[in-house]
């Protein structure tokens, strides 16, 4: 049966693009660095657990191979995938990409020791390991047993003696185990690796490529997407998105200052004062804050916006200024910006071409996750700002957040740059790696508690974290 045909087509659209999307506007704090840790989590703390549960991944109803609903009742209508008639051992259950929701059974599935497999990654300009050698190490010490492919980590500077001195096993093939964990989703070559009733975890997209669900699905895979994690106090040690937002942030600042034909800081020098920069962030999510702390570091004065009135106690804790524009937008219960009317979108773009040219540099993180990043600042605005000037934007991937983005790539338009570089956690692979291996160690060990893989479907970071499922036939 087809995708389409088994969740139902009008839920199983997912917007208007299926480009591969990074969220940076996530607010977990497990990971981040210094002042911004203690900012988020702090709000975290202040609104408890409850508020900071994503509505698109609220607990699931749960449905057996006889049809009898089990678990928890909040989540409505999920719909399963069937694998064809010719699959004997398992079949396969997809989520419903848009509301992360998976039909399964409630009880638990024990598989035994787990052998985790960390294979080298193969997408272009990806140079981030899963797993690096401390974490290897901690993992082997609680009853995991690694192999990792040879040369797996070189990009991100770990060496094959490095992973041996951590206690893996470096073999040729790393997909011969009972778990793989990677960074980027499988590729062809990749998949045609992946056994039936084997599990997977990294970063798969979900929203953004159906297609490769369904592969994942009728090969009878259960895969875990980092970016499905439920946003929930207890899971902030697995919440990758935020943890990699943090290096995109803390990055973004770095190309700006680099493009920049301006010192950031003050200068006070016997030729005269040098006045600092001024520095623009849309959007204070994980990305946003980490860009605010780092240039503030620089010595650039630093003005912070976000249609979320309540972030603004974050910004100015940072040593920012709070833009404000007038215009409210709601909070999702995940803690997300909803969606502005299309009136109130007009607004926000007449504001923010009134006030752009101001600014020396403007840094962008706004996203939407699974639409089409929101457009904050049109040409007009690009032409107003002066010549030198820079924009960096990190929601290129997503479309991006100015009109003249081109994703991938950079553009220069009327003496302005615009920066529109995609994944810049992997151009600092080395701490992108740990902070993602961390994560990724925090699943596995939710998953496997006693080193031996027992997945509880009644529990909701497990159940929100599932986007495909394979059980053995009845």
């Amino acid at each position: 049966m087809a995708l389409e045909e088994a969740l139902g087509r009008r839920e199983y659209a997912v917007g208007e693009t299926r480009r591969p999307f990074v969220p940076v506007e996530q607010s977990s704090a497990a990971l981040t660095a210094e002042p911004v840790a203690d900012v988020v989590a702090d709000d975290r703390r202040r609104r408890g657990d409850d508020d900071h549960r994503d509505d698109r991944q609220a607990p699931l109803r749960c449905v057996d191979a006889g049809g009898d609903q089990r678990g928890l009742a909040r989540q409505p209508k999920a719909r399963g995938f069937e694998a064809d008639d010719r699959e004997q051992k398992h079949e396969a259950v997809v989520l419903d990409e848009v509301r992360h929701s998976i039909v399964q059974p409630s009880h638990g599935l024990d598989c035994g020791p787990v052998r985790i497999g960390v294979p080298r990654e193969v997408q272009p300009g990806e140079r981030r390991v899963a797993l690096v050698p401390d974490v290897v190490a901690r993992l082997s010490g609680g009853g995991f047993e690694v192999v990792v492919e040879r040369e797996a980590g070189g990009a991100a500077s770990f060496t094959d003696a490095s992973y041996d001195g951590a206690g893996a096993q470096l073999v040729s093939d790393a997909f011969d185990v009972d778990a793989v964990v990677k960074v980027r989703k499988p590729t062809e070559a990749e998949l045609e690796k992946l056994r039936d009733g084997r599990v997977l975890v990294g970063f798969l997209e979900p929203l953004t490529d159906p297609d490769g669900v369904e592969q994942l699905a009728a090969r009878g895979v259960t895969a875990f997407a980092m970016e499905s994690i439920p946003r929930i106090t207890r899971a902030q040690p697995m919440d990758a998105l935020s943890s990699q937002s943090t290096v995109s942030g803390y990055k973004a600042v770095l190309l700006a200052a680099e493009r920049l034909p301006r010192f950031f800081p003050m200068l006070m020098t016997a030729a005269g004062t040098v006045p600092p920069a001024k520095v623009l962030v849309l959007g204070a999510g994980v990305a946003g804050l980490q860009a605010i702390a780092t240039a503030r570091r620089l010595g650039a004065v630093v003005t912070g916006f976000d249609v979320r009135p309540v972030v603004q106690e974050q910004v100015e804790s940072l040593g920012a200024s709070f833009l404000d524009l007038g215009v409210r937008g709601e909070e999702t219960e995940g803690g997300y910006a909803r969606e502005l009317t299309e009136a109130q979108q007009r607004q926000q773009q007449d504001e923010l071409a009134a006030r752009i040219p101001d600014f020396d540099v403007v840094i962008t993180t706004a996203l939407i996750p699974g639409r089409p990043a929101p457009r904050l600042i049109p040409e007009s605005a690009v032409a107003a700002m002066r010549p030198g000037s820079v924009i960096v934007d990190l929601a290129a991937e997503a479309g991006g957040n100015c009109e003249v983005t081109d994703p991938g790539s950079e553009v220069e338009r009327d003496g302005v740059s615009v920066v529109g570089l995609l994944n810049l956690p992997s151009t600092m692979p080395y701490h992108a790696s740990q902070l993602y291996a961390r994560n990724v160690a925090a699943l596995l060990q939710h998953l496997a508690p006693d080193g031996e893989l027992t997945l509880d479907w009644d529990d909701e970071i497990t159940a929100g974290a599932c986007v495909t499922r394979a059980k053995a036939a009845a």
